[in-house]
């Protein structure tokens, strides 16, 4: 039985509830996800499908996590509380210890601390905390000499970012965020989510691969020991699964500012909306200058940890280099291992973003959203 679409289209957008649409009929029954874009500050997409699914429903975006945390660093820089030349130690003394002392916060949001992990593991009570993860990373000796190459720092990055935001505002991270961010823009984006909003969560459901795909994923060299396996945790004495990671509900209320953001698509979309665009009357949170900044890629080429082509900004992901080269030079957002894509486009002024329940084969941005953002890119470059 095909699903229907929920939802609704500005006129010029309906080509994007028809790729929406095309798509959803291709998928398992089950399927459930929704789509959100804004173009210059105005929602023009606002879909969903899926057996239960609201627009309201949340679910775990992993990763996507990593564009709430950064937008607050590059709100404390713009605002200068924050200096990205600065070395880490001026903010957080003890980081200096087993040779860190050199690195920058500009090298730190670029992944190039070569802090990727512990000696050991953190225990899942660990990874759901933030300064938990800060104090044992301060005392870590890196995997590489830091600033000379980069790799994915998946699970500590907000934590090590954090750390710095707390030492310098008196706050955490998750704080500032809910205070500057979240709440005066009512982003349905959250960095540790209310116990009342925990009937609005869906639980994250396992990938299903295919023989094929199952074999790639069984081929691929993620031993403990590895750097992969370092940045994946799976030196712990309970390696963490990403299943558990995003169903467990301490990491919910505690909102890790990594992987541990709970969101609906209209979160993600509004939140990058909010970045570049006026909305409701309240000018853009980044000024031009912060966002060609924040943008800028800064790591590129060969990830130690993902073995594979990526490139960063600061704390953000290239987005156009990464996954859709057909945006404009700048464009700025996370992905999610579970399927999330959330960006901000400035040269268009789109803002997207898109979850799904199901995690999706090989992880990271779910392939939809290739087709997704293309068509949603198309009509934004239509409407002018």
């Amino acid at each position: 039985m095909t699903q229907e679409i929920h939802g609704t289209v500005a006129d010029g957008f309906e080509a994007v509830r028809e790729e929406f649409a095309a798509f959803v009929a291709g998928e398992r029954p089950d399927y459930e996800g929704q789509l959100c874009a804004h173009v210059h500050g105005r929602r023009v997409v606002d879909l969903w499908a899926g057996p239960d699914v609201r627009p309201d429903s949340l679910y775990g975006v992993f990763s996507s996590t990593k564009g709430a945390a950064h937008l607050v660093v590059a709100l404390l820089v713009q605002e200068g509380t924050l200096e990205l030349d600065r070395k880490v130690t001026y903010y957080w003394p003890e980081f200096g210890a087993e040779g860190k002392g050199q690195l920058t916060l500009r090298d730190l949001l670029a992944h190039r601390a070569g802090v990727v992990g512990i000696d050991g593991g953190f225990s899942a009570q660990e990874l759901a905390d933030d300064r938990a993860m800060a104090e044992r990373l301060a005392d870590q000796k890196p995997f590489w000499r830091p600033g000379t190459a980069f790799g994915y720092h998946a699970y500590v990055i907000g934590a090590l970012t954090g750390e710095i935001v707390r030492r310098a505002t008196g706050r955490t991270l998750q704080e500032v965020y809910e205070e500057r961010i979240r709440a005066p823009y009512g982003l349905d984006f959250h960095l540790g989510l209310p116990a009342s909003l925990e009937p609005r969560f869906r639980s994250v459901q396992p990938m299903l691969p295919t023989p094929e795909q199952q074999a790639l994923l069984d081929a691929m060299p993620t031993g403990p020991y590895t750097l992969t396996g370092i940045a994946s945790n799976l030196q712990a004495a309970e390696p963490t699964e990403l299943l558990d990671h995003a169903n467990s509900r301490a990491v919910r209320a505690k909102g890790p500012a990594s992987a541990g953001g709970v969101a609906a698509a209209r979160g993600l979309a509004g939140m990058y909306a909010a970045a570049i665009s006026e909305v409701a009357d309240r000018p853009p949170l980044l000024k031009p200058d912060t966002v060609a900044e924040v943008g800028q890629i800064h790591s590129i080429g060969y990830d130690l940890v993902a073995r594979a082509h990526r490139s960063f900004g600061l704390g953000f992901q290239a987005t156009a280099d990464m996954t859709h080269p057909f945006l404009g030079a700048g464009a700025f957002g996370h992905s999610g291992a579970g399927g999330s894509q959330a960006f901000a486009d400035p040269r268009s002024g789109l803002a997207y973003g898109y979850t799904r329940r199901r995690m999706t084969f090989p992880g990271g941005a779910a392939p939809e959203n290739q087709r997704l953002v293309r068509a949603v890119h198309k009509a934004a470059l239509a409407a002018g």
